[in-house]
């Protein structure tokens, strides 16, 4: 028996539209896209809630810019960790308030309320109380239904591949939950290997090796700071002038912090990830191994933009290592490209 949704498909009225909606969830951003119309917001997956009016009082962007600045009864909450919900009703209000101010822009003067579908990606090793809740989740916003697709996939569409092509490929994504390296090809994943060490984990050993070393300490949004402006591979060293608190007296003070010393706290947590890459490579099948080295290793997510890190995996990796165009949107973009044919869209749908 078909369901509401299949039978409004299969009416051709022209004032009928389905609303496509993509859905990118990420620890550290949320993407949303539509259909035809590309990305329409990005913004920082973070929540301000105020215990005294016991609700949300900041979303996004704002609720970003008051870390570490609130009174004690506003606490900045992160509804998503390693790259799954772990704040239930607050990812839905923040999903909700992102609709409200970017797809209801597209459908507030239409003579009659669009279906929307919602289209999501979930990382792979997400179990499958993990995918219910995004599921839930959108369909509590408002989405008619809702389908679900592994990151991955999406990630290696929008990098420029033919996930169905039977020639593998490597694709390593630096992201700020997940640190997620995958084999991908024939229409799925063949091997993958995921860390947590990811760009949220990088914020926190900066904090600890400035407190070691300097005697000072940083807020979070500092530390995330540095980490995009000083940290690099060229070899060439920038300096930061950074203000902490003493933990002598507990007064300001600065400190001048150099690429050098990011990278040398950083340098470990780069190795596991090579070293992950090598695990990844040799357990693979050689069949696998040929196409990866013919092919090289696809980098893409928010770290990949740091300044000669292609040339480092691949001086420790001895393999051709690429950056992908537009990092930051490579996955919710690989998500719309898939859905532009519906025979192969299907065939990488979650059950």
């Amino acid at each position: 028996m078909l369901n509401l949704t299949e039978i409004f498909k299969k009416i051709k009225l022209p004032f009928f539209v389905n609303f496509e909606i993509y859905f990118d969830l990420g620890t550290s951003i949320t993407k949303m896209a539509i259909k035809d119309k590309g990305v329409i917001l990005r913004e920082p997956t973070f929540l301000g809630y105020n215990s005294r009016v016991k609700d949300y009082s900041f979303t996004g962007t704002e609720a970003k810019t008051i870390l570490g600045k609130t009174p004690e009864f506003i606490k900045v909450v992160r509804p998503i960790v390693n790259g799954v919900i772990s704040d239930f009703d607050a990812e839905v209000f923040l999903l909700q308030k992102f609709l409200e101010r970017s797809v209801y822009l597209y459908t507030r003067n239409k003579t009659i309320k669009p279906m929307m579908i919602g289209i999501a990606t979930v990382p792979s090793i997400a179990t499958e109380i993990e995918q219910k809740a995004v599921k839930e989740a959108l369909l509590k916003i408002g989405m008619s239904q809702v389908f679900l697709v592994e990151k991955p996939l999406a990630t290696a569409a929008g990098a420029g591949l033919n996930i169905f092509s039977h020639e593998p490929t490597l694709i390593v994504d630096l992201g700020g939950g997940l640190i997620e390296l995958t084999v991908v090809g024939s229409g799925g994943i063949l091997s993958q290997k995921t860390f947590k060490n990811a760009g949220d984990q990088m914020n926190k050993i900066i904090f600890n090796y400035v407190y070691l070393k300097y005697g000072i300490i940083l807020g979070e949004a500092t530390c995330e700071n540095l980490k995009i402006e000083v940290l690099n591979f060229k070899n060439t060293e920038k300096i930061m002038v950074t203000r902490g608190k003493s933990l002598e007296n507990g007064l300001p003070k600065s400190v001048k912090i150099k690429s050098s010393d990011i990278n040398e706290a950083l340098l470990s947590n780069f190795n596991l990830i090579v070293d992950g890459i090598k695990e990844l490579i040799e357990t693979s099948a050689p069949e696998v191994v040929d196409e990866v080295m013919k092919k090289g290793v696809i980098l893409t997510g928010g770290l990949s933009r740091i300044p000669g890190i292609d040339n480092f995996f691949e001086n420790e990796l001895k393999i051709k290592v690429y950056c992908s165009d537009k990092h930051e949107y490579t996955t919710i973009n690989g998500l719309v490209k898939l859905t532009a044919n519906e025979e192969t869209f299907s065939k990488i749908l979650i059950a």
